[in-house]
């Protein structure tokens, strides 16, 4: 059930910001003071270390690219690489709660 929850959760954040355009993702994101698009990147940062320690591999930096445009498709490599991975359930639902909570900050 935590996969198709994970699913869900980036499934509703990429649809929710998917057509955003630079000045979107340049403003401040909700009770922060970081740019949405620096909100989102470090989401799909701290999603992809997650699949590095379910894959027990090396954790790595997950680029900045030039447009913030990319980052929903990032987000979805990096929950698709955390489910093939075979994390527990626990880390599944914790991740999911993270998207979730992203998505209510932007």
């Amino acid at each position: 059930m935590s996969a198709a929850e994970l699913d869900r959760a980036v499934d509703l954040l990429v649809r929710q910001v998917a057509h955003w355009q630079q000045p979107r993702w340049a403003a401040i994101a909700g009770g922060g003071n970081v740019s949405r698009a620096d909100l989102v990147h470090k989401l799909v940062q701290e999603v992809a270390d997650l699949a590095a320690d379910a894959e027990g591999g090396p954790r790595r930096d997950v680029p900045r690219l030039a447009h913030p445009m990319a980052l929903p498709d990032q987000l979805r490599v990096v929950a698709a690489d955390l489910v093939t991975a075979g994390p527990p359930q626990a880390v599944l639902a914790g991740a999911a709660a993270t998207v979730t909570a992203t998505r209510s900050a932007l």
